[in-house]
């Protein structure tokens, strides 16, 4: 393992094929192979990073895990690993979830990350050199969203042929009735309305998604890094977008999966301006890790960045499978496998009425939701309504306290919206500023919080006591440089 601080691209290329070094906490690493990082234009790419984010770099030799006595020295905030459409497989996926929850002991995932990627290395180090922070103004959906958490958009029922909602700005949601084909609407909100954020569901492979789950609809394809639109009258549609936005295939079975050079993943980076997205790389049944960043993203406008919201709701999916499900969390199985052995319910699990299938799905989701692009440039909804605040207030030093106040009434913790799969009940999780440790919990103990070195997580306590402030106090000394 070989880590590296870099400044030029001669002494990029030299330190990570010679030195070894050991340095401090660092914000931002890159990690990337050695052979990736011996191409000239994929060495542009960690370059870019580099300089952008004041990053360390971490190179490997075959296998993306080699990289962990490094993160665990560095322990950064942030981890972007640099790979090439071939290496950036549904394997390296699940082995990053893997790797990056073993910095420590416990069993959370210990950075933000994200697998930067492209069709190509000049696709690559476009979304690389991404800098300007994205608010996300419009948005276009195939499948519904909740409208009041957005300032202006479009979704297209994927369920009731002609079904639509739009949302003028200023105004509120209106019912509509939509075109029978709504191919040529969803590739025209990329082309021309430029929309900041586009959200998909239903059915879906490596080449395609099928636009319409319950009726006759068109569809959207890939080929050669090239992303097209194709009607019901086989009208084949060019989808070619620059604009910078982000992608939640939040319910499309392996959208994120990048199994050759005409994979949909890279036709959304490459054709139409994706910068970051997230994807399953499998046949998704179960829905917690893809729908729930719904819950944290769109339905909390502004709290978190797209990276954020899809930590956090990592975060809650592995505390849900610990709580509930300790005979079967620490297993790993293969992507897109389901788990065929036998276990014990805990009473945490029968408490709350889950069952052996919810273990199973959890098990499932855990490790096969991809996030590609740089993991630390922001992208948020525009601020927008919100049922609850959430406030992290350090009270004197060391001292921190998280303060979640209702703003909805008996309301404020039930789902925003419930299309989908395993919607509603996320816990509320807070990102920490710093690195945390030798955490001591002052007050709050009642509601079960779960604090780590990064972030605190407190379980939804569904029924709402509009009148309370539900806080938790702690104290904690800054994690050692």
């Amino acid at each position: 393992m070989r880590l590296f601080d870099v400044t030029s691209r001669l002494a990029l290329f030299a330190a990570c094929l010679f030195a070894r070094v050991v340095v401090a906490e660092t914000d931002y690493v890159v990690v990337v192979s050695q052979t990736t990082l011996s191409d000239p234009k994929w060495n542009r790419v960690v370059e870019e990073l580099v300089e952008k984010h004041r990053a360390e770099v971490v190179g490997y030799d075959t296998h993306v895990t080699e990289a962990l006595p490094a993160l665990q020295n560095t322990f950064p905030r942030f981890a972007c690993f640099v790979a090439t459409s071939q290496e950036a497989s549904r394997q390296m996926v699940a082995d990053i979830h893997r790797l990056t929850r073993k910095l420590d002991d416990d069993p959370y995932t210990d950075v933000i990350w994200g697998i930067l990627t492209g069709y190509d290395a000049d696709n690559a180090l476009e979304i690389a050199r991404e800098r300007d922070p994205l608010v996300i103004q419009r948005v276009t959906s195939g499948t519904e969203l909740a409208m009041d958490c957005v300032p202006e958009g479009v979704w297209y029922s994927e369920l009731q042929q002609h079904r639509m909602v739009r949302k003028s700005p200023g105004e509120k949601a209106k019912p509509s009735e939509g075109p029978s084909d709504t191919t040529a609407d969803l590739a025209a909100s990329l082309t021309e309305y430029k929309t900041d954020l586009f959200v998909t569901s239903g059915h879906a492979t490596e080449r395609d998604w099928q636009i319409g789950f319950r009726y006759r609809n068109g569809s959207f394809q890939s080929k050669a890094g090239n992303l097209f639109g194709v009607d019901t009258q086989g009208k084949t549609i060019p989808i070619l977008s620059k604009n910078p936005k982000v992608y939640l295939p939040i319910g499309n079975c392996l959208m994120g999966h990048i199994d050759g050079p005409d994979a949909m993943a890279l036709a959304f980076m490459n054709s139409a301006g994706v910068r970051q997205m997230v994807g399953y790389t499998v046949l998704t049944w179960y829905g917690y890790a893809g729908w729930g960043c719904l819950d944290y993203f769109v339905e909390q406008p502004g709290r978190y960045t797209f990276a954020e919201a899809f930590f956090a709701n990592q975060q809650a999916l592995i505390e849900r499978l610990e709580t509930n499900f300790p005979d079967i969390s620490r297993l790993d199985t293969a992507p897109g496998t389901t788990l065929r052995k036998k276990f014990e319910l805990s009473d945490a699990a029968k408490k709350s009425g889950l069952t052996a299938q919810d273990g199973l799905g959890l098990l499932h989701d855990r490790d096969v939701l991809a996030l590609y692009g740089d993991p630390a440039w922001s992208a948020k909804m525009a601020p927008g309504k919100l049922t609850y605040d959430q406030t992290l207030t350090e009270v004197s030093k060391g001292v921190f306290s998280l303060d979640i106040k209702p703003l909805a009434g008996e309301k404020s913790f039930e789902p925003v919206n419930t299309n989908g799969s395993q919607r509603g009940g996320r816990p509320f999780v807070q990102i920490m500023p710093r690195r945390i440790k030798d955490i001591e919990i002052i007050q709050g103990k009642e509601l079960s919080p779960v604090i780590t070195d990064n972030f605190v997580l407190v379980p939804n306590p569904r029924i709402c006591d509009p009148d309370k402030t539900y806080r938790i106090l702690f104290k904690a000394t800054d994690m050692a440089p």
